[in-house]
């Protein structure tokens, strides 16, 4: 068999980086059952609701809903399930520091296969007020409309 090669994106939380400031990211990996693995290669997850924590010393994801394998049996999985996610002690204890500081939280913010293994990108990021999401806003509109003047002027239309 083949081994895959290269990243395939299968979900990705898009709001996240709208209604949180990110400030630090991490590639992690997940401890999954058979019928979630086969599930995910069907290109279905949410991690709208979903958040990591820190559990004993251990980290793990809740709310990512990966739906049910539809050709599996009795022995299929919970759809919203805490997940444990597999990193270095040393990296968990680094976060679990900087979330009891306050104001933190940990998202994900998309889920992909890397090289046939599954994993999460996980981000500690902190939550926008509704003025911050509208100067957000704001500065991206500015950016694209600076491009678009940048670009009609290079090629010479204005």
């Amino acid at each position: 068999m083949v081994k895959e090669i290269g990243r395939k994106l299968i979900a990705q939380n898009k709001s996240a980086r709208h209604d949180y400031f990110i400030e630090d990211v991490w590639e992690c990996g997940i401890a999954l059952t058979g019928t979630e693995v086969k599930s995910l290669r069907a290109g279905r997850a949410s991690l709208l609701d979903g958040f990591a924590h820190v559990n004993h010393g251990e980290l793990w994801l809740a709310n990512v809903h990966i739906p049910e394998y539809v050709e599996g049996t009795w022995n299929n999985h919970t759809p919203r399930r805490d997940r444990k996610l597999l990193m270095h002690r040393k990296e968990i204890d680094k976060i679990a520091g900087e979330i009891k500081q306050g104001g933190q939280t940990l998202v994900p913010l998309s889920i992909y296969f890397k090289d046939g293994k599954v994993k999460v990108e996980l981000a500690l990021a902190k939550g926008k007020k509704a003025h911050d999401k509208r100067n957000t806003l704001k500065e991206k509109e500015a950016n694209r409309e600076m491009t678009r003047a940048l670009s009609r002027r290079n090629s010479g239309k204005g």
